[in-house]
């Protein structure tokens, strides 16, 4: 499919979406759709799979027929089913029954049938009761089929639903979906819901185009970035994982072979849901990544709590666009963890630090983390501030990078990168003052390629520029209080052209003499014509 074709698929769901979700909220309607085009994905892989290993014993029916080939093969083979769903769960780790395939459900709805609502819901809780519970326990979990919201009874709600998954499937009807192309319109749509669901969609989502900048400088080799990407990352971490767009941009620039595991944490459970789903719909194996469902800042994953240094995880790269100047509960116990005991504990009022602490702790000797925090980061005094001294101090701080403001749908407020490494080289940090640098929009401003290529090349050669970016020396640094805030080091204020008094003056004198010589000229040709002269020019 082409990239014109994936855009049109794009915007053809999104418009059904806008069409048909009538008074129901951006954020409920996401899940219901979302989950429908996963089980249309799961759905395919899993006939794919079927077809494979069934061979030539796998039914082929005409166009007009439509019932599922597997359930025709179902109804023939009824003692080889048990054997043949154990064969499936081995090789893809899940089972759907053919009632419960997309193809089935779809041809429900295009009939009206009364049993859908059933059908789907027993569906949903087959695949997650009969496949691996890691990968698929809860996934639907959140998806309250008898909900008000889709209608006031349960005729209602399976009309709605009939509606809804007759529209979907019409729609992807109209375009070649391959694994690639649902997984693109996945993501595709929960952007477009980001930007529907306002400040809720901070919860969930990072914007591409910064997905890319932190991306790109991650994969980097993190000793030596002029060198270029790594070829391999044994692991990559992002501990407010949202719907896991992050993570996978990271394995998008690396390749599908180039991380070894994928691991993320979030604490919303709709969102833990979105993020397997996504994982999944863009062929991440179940084997492949690891998303867990926990409070990050109380460190609820017990797996993360590892106390023997030698069993603790540790990831080669730290990616992270955690809730901006979240308020939490700092107790004495989380004062002696060891994610916080050596810097002390973040405010209250911003839990900002503490994020970064968190995703530090676990970043290997020579990897490298990029997080996505608010300037206040920056230059807040206090707790903050001896935070950051010691991280500076350490030589822990290797990059500040000042963005636009008004990129995310969550805060129109400017926001910075702060790349960290446990081992660096440069005994300076660099600076890039990219605010000025995008694509002014309606609603949201956009970094262009040009903007991004132009952030991740300066962070990768250490480049020097103009009101852009500056190596600043430690010196330099403590002579400001170990003060971050960006435009002390790179202004982008455009210096006022410097005034040559004396050629100004010069230049003056010469006017005025013109204007003389003129004026006597002028004069001359009045008196001949005996008409009033014009006034001299008295001079000092």
């Amino acid at each position: 499919m082409t990239e014109q074709e994936q855009k049109q698929l794009g915007n053809t769901l999104w418009g059904i979406a806008d069409q048909l979700r009538g008074a129901m909220n951006a954020d409920d309607f996401r899940d219901y759709m979302l989950s429908f085009l996963f089980l249309r994905y799961l759905s395919d892989n899993y006939e794919a799979a079927a077809k494979k290993e069934l061979g030539t014993d796998y039914p082929k029916l005409t166009a007009t027929d439509r019932r599922a080939p597997l359930a025709v093969w179902y109804a023939a083979n009824p003692k080889d089913t048990a054997e043949f769903e154990k064969q499936m769960r081995r090789k893809t780790h899940y089972v759907i029954q053919p009632e419960y395939l997309w193809g089935s459900i779809a041809e429900m709805a295009r009939t009206q049938d009364k049993e859908l609502l059933h059908t789907l819901q027993n569906g949903f809780d087959y695949i997650e009761n009969e496949s691996f519970s890691s990968t698929f326990g809860g996934l639907f979990s959140e998806i309250n089929l008898n909900s008000d919201k889709l209608g006031k009874n349960y005729e209602a709600r399976n009309a709605k639903l009939c509606t809804i998954i007759k529209a979907i499937a019409e729609g992807l009807e109209k375009f070649s979906t391959d694994r690639d192309t649902l997984g693109d319109a996945y993501e595709y749509l929960i952007g477009q819901f980001a930007a529907g669901s306002g400040k809720k969609a901070g919860e969930f989502y990072t914007p591409q185009q910064i997905s890319s900048i932190l991306s790109g400088i991650v994969t980097l080799d993190s000793q030596e970035p002029a060198t270029g990407i790594k070829p391999h990352l044994a692991s990559v971490f992002d501990f407010a994982c949202g719907s896991g767009s992050l993570l996978l941009n990271v394995r998008h620039r690396m390749g599908p072979r180039g991380i070894g595991k994928i691991v993320g944490q979030e604490k919303n459970i709709t969102t833990y849901n979105l993020a397997r789903m996504n994982m999944l719909l863009h062929g991440v194996k179940d084997s492949e990544f690891e998303i867990y469902h926990g409070d990050t800042l109380l460190n609820e994953w017990d797996w993360l709590r590892e106390t023997n240094p030698a069993k603790s995880p540790k990831f080669d790269a730290v990616v992270a666009n955690p809730p901006f100047s979240y308020r939490w509960e700092p107790s004495a116990a989380l004062g002696e963890d060891m994610r916080f005991k050596s810097y002390g504990l973040a405010p209250k009022s911003a839990a900002d630090f503490a994020f970064l602490l968190h995703g530090f702790h676990y970043l290997k000797q020579d990897g490298v983390m990029a997080i996505i925090l608010p300037h206040g980061v920056l230059f807040r005094g206090g707790a903050e501030e001896r935070i950051r001294t010691k991280l500076l101090k350490d030589g822990n701080i290797d990059t500040v990078i000042g963005l636009p403001a008004n990129l995310f749908f969550s805060t129109g407020i400017p926001v910075c990168i702060l790349v960290l490494k446990k081992c660096k080289k440069p005994d300076d940090v660099l600076f890039i003052n990219a605010a000025e640098h995008f694509e002014k929009g309606k609603r949201q401003n956009k970094l262009l390629p040009g903007h991004i290529e132009k952030i991740i090349d300066t962070y990768q050669f250490r480049k020097e520029e103009a009101r852009y970016a500056r190596r600043v020396t430690m010196e330099e640094i403590e002579a400001n209080g170990y003060n971050l805030n960006i435009s002390r080091y790179v202004s982008t204020a455009q210096a006022e052209e410097e005034i040559d008094l004396a050629a100004v003056h010069a230049e003056l004198v010469a006017l005025d003499r013109k204007i003389e010589t003129a004026t006597q000229r002028h004069n001359g040709f009045l008196q001949e014509l005996g008409l009033p002269l014009l006034p001299s020019v008295e001079r000092a």
